[in-house]
């Protein structure tokens, strides 16, 4: 890269509230930054949960391609996204695209930036579950984007691993732990307004203990494609399993909006007394909802690195996951989808106090908070600002 005369100008792109959530704590950084002049562009893949943390984070989107349709299929995102974001990069002429993670943005913005011939940096770059059909469609997502980036911003050593074995020259990867835990740290130590579902939370939890019961929060997620059909209604009915063994657990589930996630939790957990079926809570009062949890299950991947950051021992509700070091660091452990495997992986967690303790206290692999800073350095030693 030549030697660039500030201010260096940087277009971030996203799309969804996980990438926004990543995302938005740099982009505040950058925008403090006088060596840089970051914009922000939304391709509005998700409409709804995108504006609520574009709010909290009290950002505004410079460019919105408000592509969010009913019934809308991954050829439709593609089609969609990378036409508008063509006319994005025509008006803002960056010296860098911004990307992160995984999602149909994170490829398409890659795509289009490559196709305008403009550098790309890569925010949690080397992520890999082996396996380009799961998760799906990200595992592919991520590969493809690495294959294009030109600045890979790693969390981990071994995400830094994987793209040195796939040919990336070590001098264009930085590890700079995960932009998540900086967002995460930020938003629990920010007042939490109460809504109708932190309400009734807090009203089941404080029955429990009226009665004599500990309450034990399990908050669960669970939304990936994958996971549709079978796989879920398996999870499903081992949190009402755990929900009718155990007096002392309330599970919350704040369902995703795809009816095919809505329908069997309908289905199988409604009627449940200690089980919660909330709406997809705001980033800040989900963070809050995971401070007081006992245990998280969850099929995202983003999870899998946040509620460690809070002491909050993870299981994961997939086969395979994209963040081993989780696993091996003790931090998260795989429960598959199977009903029994699911169960038991919690059962045992909620029994067994030393095994509990033991991910509750293992030291979280994706960083300490400062992997905003550290991807501005890399950023401008990469630019040679």
């Amino acid at each position: 890269m030549v030697n660039h005369k500030a201010p260096f100008r940087v277009l971030a792109i996203f799309g969804t509230r996980p990438e926004a959530i990543k995302m938005l704590p740099l982009v505040k950084a950058l925008k403090e930054d006088p060596r840089f002049a970051c914009r922000v562009a939304v391709t509005a893949q998700h409409r709804e949960m995108l504006d609520q943390v574009m709010e909290i984070f009290n950002v505004t989107a410079d460019y919105d391609l408000n592509i969010m349709a009913p019934g809308q299929t991954l050829y439709d995102i593609t089609a969609r996204a990378v036409k508008g974001l063509e006319k994005v990069l025509e008006q803002s002429s960056p010296d860098l695209v911004l990307v992160h993670g995984d999602t149909s943005t994170t490829f398409i913005g890659a795509l289009a930036a490559f196709y305008g011939q403009i550098p790309v940096a890569h925010v949690e770059a080397g992520l890999r579950s082996g396996n380009k059909y799961s998760p799906f469609p990200e595992e592919m997502n991520r590969r493809l984007t690495g294959v294009i980036a030109d600045l890979h911003l790693a969390p981990t050593v071994t995400a830094k691993t994987n793209l040195m074995q796939e040919g990336v020259e070590e001098g264009r990867i930085y590890i700079t732990g995960n932009t998540v835990i900086d967002a995460l740290q930020w938003a629990v130590r920010q007042p939490c307004p109460p809504t109708e579902d932190t309400r009734r939370v807090d009203e089941l939890l404080k029955k429990m203990l009226d009665q004599g019961h500990l309450s034990r929060l399990l908050t669960v997620t669970c939304h990936r494609r994958e996971n549709l059909g079978k796989p879920m209604e398996e999870i499903f009915h081992a949190l009402r399993r755990l929900a009718e063994d155990f007096d002392d657990v309330a599970v919350v589930f704040p369902m995703h909006k795809n009816p095919a996630v809505r329908r069997p939790a309908q289905e199988i957990l409604a009627d449940h007394p200690r089980i919660l079926l909330t709406e997809p809570m705001e980033y800040l009062q989900f963070a809050h909802l995971m401070d007081k949890s006992y245990l998280i299950l969850t099929d995202s991947g983003g999870l899998q690195e946040e509620a460690p950051a809070l002491g909050k021992p993870v299981l994961v509700l997939r086969n395979n996951t994209e963040r081993p070091e989780a696993v091996s660091a003790g931090t998260a452990m795989l429960a598959g989808t199977d009903r029994h495997s699911v169960y038991t992986k919690a059962a045992r967690l909620l029994l067994d106090k030393s095994a509990y303790l033991a991910m509750a206290k293992a030291v979280n692999p994706y960083g300490d908070g400062q992997a905003c800073r550290r991807s501005i350095d890399a950023i401008a030693r990469w630019a040679r600002l």
